[in-house]
């Protein structure tokens, strides 16, 4: 089968071959890929986070496809299902595991980084990380579930986002932003979201727009007749902690789970206590929420912005910096299916 596969990381050192096409176990099944989307971490994987294995290694954490084949025993899955991978590895027998956080199983991994991914024509997967889907939902969005759909769903329930509550989304029209506002609507808050792309507002429902971003604060508390954000949701990481912080009102919430700007941050503690702000971070989301998603997924949508093939997985990735980007990038493999 063909593969995205790189021994030594290294973007340069990505190539699209031939290599053997994954076994499967008895409980196990076998995917042909029809599309993966493609993220930061993704990035990441290829050039420098530690602890990927196996090597040679096959990137790729979001994935979805149809089953080719299925192990002795398995019964929830069947060929020719329509399906899209968890993409949490988690052991099942750990207190976290045992109490229904899977992501923070004791001996957690991602899918891609510490497992071959699925920038592939095939992917083996446990039968416990597969779940089917519509039959008609659209390979885009089924692409963009196990990451950018499931992180920002658990986020706001981390968050406890409320009816009339007002939501100010950083990265809004970015890969989880766009989701976010969907979620964030779906949840009855009042969605303002930070973003230089209108569309957000248009095409996915945002309330409220804020496109410069020197006047975000000013412009939160405008909105909010001085009263500022229930809940703020920051993926971006350091670069905008200080204006995410600074739009939280009392008794209000900052949810975070992205470092793409920076991991290092400062904090007033002083702000923190006499507003009596909660810090929530946040990370993947649980088997549960993962199937509560797929449940929702119809009444999703997705932004793409340019669709690579497998042979130009390298362009993909370095295309995430793009600084024109627009909307997601996926890979589309094998479009027989």
């Amino acid at each position: 089968m063909r593969a995205a596969v790189f021994e030594k990381q290294g973007l340069d050192n990505l190539n699209v071959k031939d290599v053997q096409q994954p076994t499967i176990a008895d409980y196990d099944v076998l995917i042909k890929v029809r599309a993966a989307g493609v993220n930061p971490i993704d990035y990441l994987t290829v050039s420098n986070i530690p602890g990927i294995k196996p090597l040679p290694h096959i990137p790729g954490v979001e994935v979805t496809g149809v089953i080719e084949k299925v192990g002795n025993h398995v019964t929830t899955l069947k060929e020719g299902d329509k399906v899209v991978v968890y993409n949490v590895i988690f052991d099942g027998t750990c207190d976290m595991c045992l109490n229904g956080y899977e992501m923070l199983c004791r001996n957690a991994g991602i899918l891609g980084v510490i497992t071959n991914g699925g920038f592939a024509d095939y992917i083996s997967a446990s039968e416990k990380n597969v779940f089917k889907i519509p039959d008609n939902l659209q390979w885009d969005v089924a692409a963009s579930l196990a990451t950018t759909t499931k992180t920002p769903y658990h986020a706001l329930r981390e968050a406890s986002l409320k009816l009339n509550e007002f939501l100010v989304i950083f990265g809004a029209s970015g890969n989880t932003g766009m989701m976010a506002v969907q979620f964030g609507k779906k949840m009855g808050a009042k969605v303002i979201a930070v973003s230089k792309d209108n569309w957000i507002k248009t095409d996915f429902g945002a309330d409220y727009i804020i496109s410069d971003y020197d006047k975000v604060v000013e412009q939160v508390k405008d909105i909010t007749q001085g009263k500022m954000a229930d809940v703020v949701l920051n993926s971006l990481g350091a670069n905008t902690w200080e204006n995410s912080f600074s739009c939280v009102g009392a008794n209000g919430r900052l949810v975070t789970f992205g470092g793409l700007t920076g991991a290092d941050v400062k904090l007033n503690v002083q702000s923190l206590y006499r507003k009596q702000i909660k810090l929530v971070g946040s990370t993947g989301a649980t088997r549960k929420e993962f199937r509560e998603v797929i449940d929702m997924s119809k009444e999703l949508k997705v932004r793409v912005w340019k669709r690579f093939k497998l042979e130009d997985a390298k362009e993909a990735l370095q295309a995430l910096f793009a600084k024109e980007r627009d909307g997601r990038i996926l890979l589309d493999i094998n479009n027989d299916i």
